[in-house]
């Protein structure tokens, strides 16, 4: 493992113990509470999330695209696996869950994956994103009486999935040919299938909630929306 990534993976574990801490406090977890995990991949992080307390394994549902993620997160920690589709709604009827815990995953709503490297339009990739984005967002609302949205933040110096400078503020059409030219020499390879939300933009998405700011250095590094 490189320099780069030991420093990257050293400072993501700090960020997600604090976040457990901040979670436990704006939430009380029992045994009969019922989570969503959205995005989960294989439910590690949600379990690491929710290490001490007392809640039933089959309450965490953990819901991905992959089916094989969320199995394996069934096998290691109990949960109860949702694999669900990249686009359509979520099979949840209205406040199923107490809690809907939603991790880097909003910015990720936005077109379909064959159309990513193709689209250039900056604004259209945009409104497109929005609109996905304000569907997945009201979603969450319906089926969950409380929820945790995070997201990093538009305007951190470092964008957390290239792990290069501003690479956010780019127009598209530069973004598509940086990346394609540094996922075959950094360290971090991406796809620009994320469009990063604002705290003008996640108030809009999330009207009811708190909005929280978690810091790094002095800078607002990702965004949380709350609801308890």
């Amino acid at each position: 493992m490189n320099p780069i990534t030991k420093i990257v993976l050293y400072l993501s574990k700090r960020a997600k113990k604090k976040r457990a801490n901040l979670f436990l406090r704006y939430f009380t977890i029992t045994p009969e509470t019922k989570i969503l995990d959205l995005g989960a991949s294989d439910g590690s992080h949600i379990a690491a999330l929710l290490h001490g307390t007392n809640i039933l394994p089959s309450n965490v549902y953990v819901a991905d695209i992959d089916e094989g993620k969320v199995n394996s997160g069934t096998k290691r920690f109990g949960f109860t696996p949702v694999v669900i589709q990249e686009s359509g709604k979520l099979p949840f009827p209205d406040g199923f869950f107490d809690i809907v815990f939603c991790n880097s995953v909003i910015e990720h709503v936005t077109i379909p994956k064959d159309e990513i490297w193709s689209l250039y339009s900056g604004n259209e990739f945009r409104k497109r994103s929005l609109l996905r984005q304000k569907e997945f967002a009201d979603e969450i609302r319906q089926i969950g009486k409380g929820y945790w949205v995070q997201t990093p933040n538009k305007w951190f110096p470092i964008e957390s999935h290239a792990w290069l400078p501003f690479v956010a503020l780019l127009p598209r059409p530069i973004l598509i040919l940086m990346l394609k030219v540094s996922n075959r020499i950094w360290v971090k390879q991406t796809s620009p299938d994320w469009y990063l939300l604002s705290k003008k933009e996640m108030t809009v998405l999330f009207p009811d909630a708190t909005l929280l700011n978690e810091t790094f250095a002095g800078f607002t590094k990702s965004i949380i929306c709350v609801k308890n």
